[in-house]
């Protein structure tokens, strides 16, 4: 959780930001000791996703992702108006 740029740090501040830092922790917590149980079990070793994991998958749901970046600047105080650049010829 504390190691910046890592999967599990990119986890635990989704988690945190909607349901708060206790659920996070055993969230996190949990994920760690299954992916540790699979290790161990099948003998393959821990692959780390990054921590740009979460922004991957989310462009491939464009819409929600749209939706999330507007919303996070109207939080920073930001009024959005989406306006879609024409494409190069």
């Amino acid at each position: 959780m504390r190691t910046k740029g890592t999967y599990l740090s990119a986890r635990y501040q989704r988690i945190k930001s909607r349901r708060g830092h206790a659920k996070a922790t055993v969230a996190t917590a949990h994920k760690i000791l299954t992916a540790a149980y699979h290790v161990l079990n099948q003998g393959i070793p821990y692959h780390e996703l990054g921590e740009e994991f979460f922004y991957r998958r989310d462009t491939e749901h464009t819409e929600r992702y749209r939706r999330r970046l507007i919303h996070q600047l109207e939080r920073l105080g930001h009024q959005v108006t989406l306006q879609p650049i024409p494409e190069a010829a």
